[in-house]
């Protein structure tokens, strides 16, 4: 039935004779197709739902719908459509956040879903598939009032012009002095979405007065392989454009300023860290690079690293070379400079970012620091 591996196929139900599936054949951001038993012939297979704008992340089949969970510009948008893919309804979700779930048998008049955001502690609602009703079934208590708080999402121009979208969650009733402290988040890389997601450390920054913001960067899975390509080995250093792009919109609308803003990320994303708080250490009060990817033309040699050279490119390829001493953040570091305030944090056994990255980050940023700038720390 499928005798070629040119595309991703994702088997989703069947109709008696005919099977569904989610794929991204001639569709980047995927689409879904029926193919007939009968008529497996690739000339008789049928569009169900045609790409959209959107990035069609799952479809299930339950009581004889098809409920398809997009990514709309890094948030859960949900449909219901017949088997035939006429859309019955858009989902009213509770707010901005993630959302999952719609499972069971082609017979039951109801499903589940699960949902989550940056205020909203994981909660179960049970869905009517006949009336499109959602109610309530189950939910997390957590002792967090979410309701005090509120999430928006804005659109920053790049350094290219290309539309960045950045969640900002903060306490309603914010005054926009530039007197707050900020908290701005990244990854931008291996075609992974970040999406709004409860955290109880983010809930305590929140609580004590903290925004927090998180920017959806190229090189994320959040519109597809496009936006990823956008962010990989030589337009790299559009994921870095994209953070810093974001975190000068953050201090003209006045959510924060330089001395207040604090920037945080892990793996790829302390990557990030390094990368913007070397290329722009005036626009950050501190930085939190986490088991971050530091040495950019070595990293390959250590344990798992030659499998991220789809992402980063090779110190081998001598025009990638260029490109990644550009932005390394290890050896970018000048001395005499004034970085922020830095934490950086490792693990002594990590075989995946091996601690050497930041052992060799940290050392040489607590030799290069000017002597009256803030403390740089590591912890292991």
């Amino acid at each position: 039935l499928l005798d070629k591996a040119d595309a991703s196929y994702d088997f989703i139900g069947n109709d008696g004779e005919v099977l569904y599936f989610r794929t991204d054949l001639d569709a980047p951001r995927y689409r879904v197709i029926a193919i007939d038993t009968r008529k497996p012939g690739r000339e008789d297979w049928k569009e169900i739902i045609p790409q959209g704008k959107d990035l069609l992340q799952d479809v299930s089949m339950t009581g004889g719908q098809l409920f398809c969970e997009w990514l709309r510009d890094a948030r859960s948008a949900v449909t219901a459509h017949d088997l035939a893919g006429k859309q019955i309804r858009e989902i009213s979700l509770p707010g901005i956040g993630s959302s999952g779930g719609f499972r069971g048998r082609q017979d039951d008049k109801k499903t589940f879903y699960y949902f989550t955001g940056f205020t909203t502690a994981g909660a179960i609602y049970r869905y009517d598939i006949a009336t499109g009703e959602s109610t309530l079934w189950k939910k997390s208590e957590v002792g967090f009032d979410g309701d005090a708080y509120e999430t928006k999402q804005v659109f920053v121009p790049s350094k290219d012009g290309t539309k960045v979208p950045v969640f900002i969650v903060h306490r309603k009733g914010l005054q926009l002095d530039g007197k707050s402290r900020l908290l701005l988040t990244g990854y931008g890389g291996f075609n992974i979405s970040i999406t709004p997601g409860f955290s109880v450390g983010r809930a305590v920054w929140l609580e004590r007065g903290g925004i927090l913001a998180v920017a959806n960067l190229r090189g994320g899975g959040e519109y597809g392989s496009e936006w990823h390509l956008a962010g990989t080995r030589l337009r790299k250093q559009n994921v870095f454009d994209d953070f810093i792009a974001s975190a000068e919109w953050l201090v003209k609308e006045k959510y924060t300023s330089p001395g207040k803003l604090a920037i945080q990320g892990g793996s790829n994303g302390g990557l990030l860290v390094g990368a913007c708080m070397t290329q722009r250490p005036d626009l950050f009060g501190a930085a939190l690079p986490a088991v971050g990817v530091m040495d950019m033309l070595r990293f390959h040699k250590f344990t798992i690293g030659w499998a991220w050279e789809n992402d980063y490119g090779s110190a081998e390829n001598p025009e990638e070379f260029k490109a990644l001493l550009r932005y390394s953040p290890y050896h970018v570091l000048k001395p005499g400079s004034r970085y922020p305030a830095t934490m950086v944090t490792t693990a002594d056994h990590d075989d995946r970012v091996v601690p050497a990255h930041s052992f060799k980050f940290a050392a040489r940023l607590q030799e290069y620091q000017a002597k009256d700038a803030p403390p740089v720390l590591i912890r292991i």
